[in-house]
This record gives structure tokens, sequence and C-alpha cells, in this order.
């Protein structure tokens, strides 16, 4: 994941922020990473994009 972020490791887990992430989250994880190239931007756009509409609705509550 992270290299496919462009980050280290180290910027993923930052303050041990993530060390209780479940395992289903961390095989999907695993699964993202074989994707082919295309298919994992256009994972991320999707991603992206429920992201930025839980922000808005958080900003607007």
């Amino acid at each position: 994941m992270a290299d496919a972020l462009g980050v280290t490791l180290d910027y993923l887990v930052k303050d041990g922020q993530y060390q209780d992430i479940d395992q289903d989250a961390l095989e999907r994880l695993k699964l993202i990473e074989r994707l082919p190239q295309d298919e994992r931007l256009h994972l991320f756009a999707t991603m992206d994009a429920f992201f930025a509409k839980n922000k808005l609705l958080a900003l607007l509550k």
C-alpha cells in the first residue's frame, strides 16, 4: 500500500495510529496491491469520492 501511495510505511502507521486495523482491511489492502495500476487508480478515485462526500456531510452538520 505504501508503494502504491508513494509514501513510506512509517508515514502510513505514524504514531501507531493504525495498529488496531482489522484483518479484513489488511487483506483488502493486500488485494489492492495486486491490481493493475489502472484498476487501482479507479478504485482510489471511487474511495476518494466517498471520503469527500463524508467530509462534506460532516461540515454541513
